[in-house]
């Protein structure tokens, strides 16, 4: 009998666990979509597509699909690729990389940099160190680290709403 309670109690934490990770994984996709009403790209970025790609295995793929399927950044339709980081980076205007995958985040900035590509990251310290935006928990909850000196290098330019809404590193 204990047995069986103890693993029923195990199932319940791990189903708990699971839970909160794709609702994280919901969070961040939104959040994702409604930094690019704070974000403004090179006028060569601004027709065809806007894509995002995301390297490493996470479900905000499937959450930023259902997105795609509804809504738009400014006229253009989004369109969301699982993609490495060998491939050309340089088209997409998000890059997401997964905490799983943080070790090559500073290769994949150095190649965006300048291109008008926001690198989006998931690992502590990493906004002020390799990317734009950095996902982080503050009081247990979601948010995220904005630098704006890597933004500036990366290409765009970023609202200062955008700074304010979360915690500025530089």
């Amino acid at each position: 009998m204990f047995m069986k309670r103890s693993a029923l109690v195990i199932l319940g934490l791990l189903a708990l666990c699971a839970t909160t990770r794709a609702q994280d994984e919901k969070f961040k996709a939104l959040f994702m979509y409604n930094f690019t009403k704070y974000i403004e790209w090179p006028q060569t970025k601004q027709s065809g597509d806007f894509v995002i790609g995301v390297i490493g295995n996470s479900a905000i793929v499937g959450e930023l699909e259902t997105i795609a399927q509804k809504k738009t950044v400014g006229a253009q339709s989004i369109k969301v690729k699982q993609v490495s980081s060998a491939e050309d980076l340089t088209r997409m205007h998000i890059v997401y990389v997964t905490e799983d995958k943080s070790g090559e985040a500073t290769g994949i900035a150095g190649k965006v940099k300048g291109k008008g590509v926001v690198l989006i990251t998931d690992k502590a310290g990493y906004a002020q160190s390799t990317s734009g935006i950095n996902y982080i928990k503050k009081d247990g909850k979601p948010n995220f680290e904005v630098s704006s000196k890597h933004l500036a290098e990366e290409g765009v330019k970023v609202s200062a709403q955008l700074m304010a809404l979360g915690t500025a590193v530089d």
